[in-house]
């Protein structure tokens, strides 16, 4: 049932007991346990919410736990849902919550599992995902908050179907968000060996050494700190019944053993330069760990790569043999005997003679300008060692995270970028921060209180940004009503009653698609699965296609069209598009439905494709251009305010996500000033969106995954 709106009062309706039982027995869906989740639902069950349900697929890493605050040490490894379920049961133990270790795209949460909530509050950093709950929320009638963070950052919408704009009326640019462990295991693009060079391994090699990076397996060293302890704590006890030498030497022994140890790979000493070792040697050792050690370690976990090839390790001594080995030895000392204005500009690639930024380098070239780079920050600017931080104007510093991301495209089989490519990626990074989460977790909880009591006039969509706009961080509007050319909710919505086990792909085309609405080239999506028809499609396309046709409808890719699923078709000749609800159903009668299934709603009409003028008319073209000048020419006046958009991740944002500024800068002439916001204030929001907007261009981001 779609939200109603009751006439009450905001904020004096806070106020009531009935609104207060509303809350209590609401039922909401929280999508996303991370940054955003945490705070979204400590401040749910802080508000009065009692029935919650929680999704995610992901599991801690420790570099969450610097803003995760629900997650501790501890919980590392385990499913992000079900601990934070967990941890906020703890504290408010009247609170039902159910969490979900899972995929919100999976089969099981379809068009029927929403409609057995009251609100849908989204803190995803994907934008996949995103489309996904809003879909579904649309086809199931059900009011959908959304959000999103990058940096100092955020917005929170509020979608209502046939009243807002839905998540996708407005175009969204792809998020660059990337989960922690996609960078340390799995990654499969340039810009996740960059993010890992810059964020992990620069940050342990020179930045401060108590830090932790999830380069170290903490759970692992922290084990065998305890094994080290024990076997000492064992070896001195046995002194009391043993001799004095027997006790002596086994306490010696598990004093070795416990030494052994933290020379491993396994303690974050190991990442430290020894006393007495050259920086070269360190160097070297370094390289083995990360590009040697460590990607054995990761082949050796099989379920990693039963989809994939495992990566594969470089041996230092085979991509530089002595000589090569020399010429770095030579270009190090060159760079100490200049003076010490021109040590702090030194640069390892021009040292070595790589002065084209533009021209990629081989293995052997990457592996010479790591070993240069950590050899001279540990010889010309070893002052800067343990607090080092990454600045891309910093030539040492870029050199070096463009060849430790080589060095691992090299093992992944990933394309290597130039010095200069990678410069420009990883000088756009943003984190999250835990401020920027809380406060966009509480703006969610109010509008969902907003749109519980009815108060549908009083919700807004709000902006939260880094310096202030017009005196305001905080840019309020109205939510724009639906694009009527938004090809998401400005399409109908059909059910289809249908055996998904015994119906196949061929005869949904033929019966469905094609005879009852009339589509000539249709575009199937659903998820995982999609199906086109239409010119430009390669000969292996055209098989691939036509292998699906006997399938039956719940064995397609993707996890199948089964109960519930949201099955979008277009036909871009015709400018036509429908949303298709799958209702599986195993007892129509024939009477009923003599085709084998029940198509029900409106069906829409295609629209011809607009017709060029042609010469028998030309006062109506004439007329048309000017109506169309003029109407440009309103746009430019009127409308202006861009779009900063989210993140993720994705990322993305992570999205995972980013500010959507206003879509639409009001009519101000009117006289109306609902929000208390002037002309001057309206342009002021134009000029830092258009601004950020700007700035938003290929921005990556460390999400709260």
């Amino acid at each position: 049932m779609a939200v109603e709106a009751t006439g009450a009062t905001w904020p004096a309706v806070l106020r009531t007991k009935e609104l207060q039982e509303k809350i209590k027995s609401a039922k909401v869906l929280c999508v996303g346990a991370g940054g955003i989740g945490c705070e979204l639902l400590k401040t749910l069950v802080c508000t009065g919410f009692r029935n919650i349900e929680v999704i995610d697929l992901d599991t801690i890493e420790t570099s969450n736990l610097n803003r995760q605050f629900l997650f501790r040490k501890h919980h590392v490894g385990q499913s992000k849902a079900n601990t934070a379920a967990q941890v906020v049961k703890g504290f408010c133990p009247a609170a039902s919550i159910t969490a979900h270790h899972a995929n919100i795209k999976e089969g099981r949460f379809d068009v029927d599992f929403l409609r057995g909530f009251d609100i849908v509050l989204n803190g995803l950093d994907n934008l996949e995902a995103r489309r996904h709950v809003n879909r579904l929320c649309l086809a199931a009638e059900r009011p959908l908050v959304e959000s999103g963070t990058a940096g100092y950052l955020g917005q929170v919408t509020v979608h209502l179907k046939g009243r807002t704009e839905c998540f996708e009326c407005q175009p969204k640019p792809t998020p660059k968000s990337f989960p922690i462990c996609t960078l340390r295991n799995t990654p499969d693009r340039p810009i996740h060996t960059i993010v890992w060079a810059k964020d992990l391994l620069f940050n342990r090699l020179f930045g401060p050494p108590e830090a932790v990076s999830d380069l170290d397996d903490q759970a692992r060293r922290e084990e065998q700190q305890q094994q080290a302890e024990a076997e000492a704590a064992a070896a001195t006890e046995g002194g009391d019944e043993a001799s004095g030498d027997a006790a002596a030497d086994a306490a010696a022994a598990a004093a070795a053993t416990a030494a052994a140890n933290a020379a491993t790979a396994e303690d974050p000493s190991f990442f430290l330069r020894r006393d007495g070792e050259a920086s070269l040697d360190y160097a070297g050792r370094v390289f083995e760990r990360v590009y040697t050690t460590d990607i054995e370690s990761l082949c050796g976990v099989k379920e990693l790569w039963e989809k994939r090839p495992p990566p594969k390790p470089l041996r230092l001594t085979e991509l530089l043999p002595d000589p090569d080995m020399a010429a770095i030895r030579s270009a190090l000392e060159g760079a100490k005997a200049k003076g010490p204005g021109g040590q702090a500009a030194c640069s390892a690639s021009r040292a070595l003679g790589l002065a084209n930024a533009s021209q990629k380098w081989t293995a052997a070239q990457n592996a010479s300008v790591l070993l240069l780079a950590v050899a001279m920050y540990h010889e010309l600017r070893k002052e800067e060692v343990g607090s080092a931080s990454f600045d891309k104007d910093d030539d040492l510093a870029v050199d070096f995270v463009t060849a430790a991301s080589n060095l691992r495209s090299f093992c992944y089989g990933i394309p290597e970028q130039s010095l200069f490519d990678a410069k420009g990626m990883a000088g756009n990074i943003i984190h999250a921060i835990a401020t920027t989460n809380a406060i966009i977790s509480g703006l969610i909880v109010t509008e969902a209180l907003k749109i519980l009591a009815g108060c549908l006039e009083a919700v807004r969509n709000t902006y939260l940004y880094e310096f202030p706009t017009s005196k305001r961080q905080l840019v309020v509007q109205r939510p724009d009503p639906p694009c009527k050319n938004c090809m998401v909710c400005g399409k109908a919505q059909l059910t289809l009653r249908i055996s998904t086990e015994v119906a196949t792909l061929a005869s949904l085309l033929s019966g469905v698609i094609k005879k009852r609405l009339a589509v000539s080239t249709p575009n199937l999506v659903c998820g995982g699965f999609m199906y086109e028809e239409g010119e430009g499609l390669d000969e292996d396309e055209v098989a691939a296609y036509a292998a699906l046709l006997p399938r039956t409808l719940s064995a397609l890719p993707g996890g199948g069209l089964r109960h519930g699923s949201v099955l979008t078709v277009q036909d871009q000749s015709q400018h036509f598009g429908v949303d298709i609800i799958i209702a599986h159903s195993d007892d129509l009668k024939a009477e009923d439905a003599p085709e084998g299934f029940l198509l029900e709603g409106d069906v829409p009409a295609a629209q011809q494709q607009p017709q060029e003028p042609t010469a028998a008319a030309p006062a109506g073209a004439a007329a048309a251009a000017a109506a169309a000048k003029r109407n440009a020419n309103e746009f430019k006046e009127e409308d202006g305010v861009l779009v900063l958009d989210d993140d993720d991740e994705e990322a993305g944002a992570k999205p995972a996500a980013a500010v959507q500024a206003p879509s639409r800068k009001r009519a101000l002439e009117d006289g109306e000033d609902r929000d208390g916001t002037d002309a001057k204030r309206a342009k002021g929001v134009e000029a830092v969106s258009a601004a950020a907007a700007e700035d938003d261009d290929d921005v990556v981001i460390i999400d709260d995954d």
